[in-house]
């Protein structure tokens, strides 16, 4: 009996194990942008599919730019939103959250000027 119960909890194990390597298997890593975070990637997103877990990479100038994770309502205003998580390293690896995921670049006139990103992670 004991050798049964070992064998259902590595069995357990084992296939707790491959649930997560397999979600983690399907995550992608996209850099934004393309060649970077700069002006007018408003619509970089669009056409791609994209799902929790997924990791975005904004390449830029520290100093130059920064990126900034907000809300809706702080994306269609092209404002910081108090609390908002603010990335300057210029190398920035920002993980998907599933739903709608916000970023902008505070820099007075970038966001404006469509420095700007919408992504829906399913």
């Amino acid at each position: 009996m004991a050798l049964g119960r070992g064998s259902a909890v590595v069995l357990s194990l084992s296939l707790c194990f491959f649930l997560l390597h397999s979600h983690m298997a399907h995550a992608a890593t996209y850099t934004v942008g393309g060649n970077g975070w700069t002006f007018n990637t408003v619509g970089w997103p669009n056409g791609k599919r994209f799902r929790a877990g997924d990791t975005l990479v904004f390449k830029y100038a520290p100093g130059a730019h920064n990126v900034v994770a907000v809300n809706r309502a702080g994306y269609s205003a092209c404002s910081t939103p108090r609390g908002s998580k603010v990335y300057r390293s210029g190398n920035d690896q920002i993980r998907l959250a599933k739903g709608q995921n916000f970023f902008i670049c505070n820099f007075v006139g970038h966001c404006e000027s469509g420095m700007k990103i919408a992504v829906n992670a399913v």
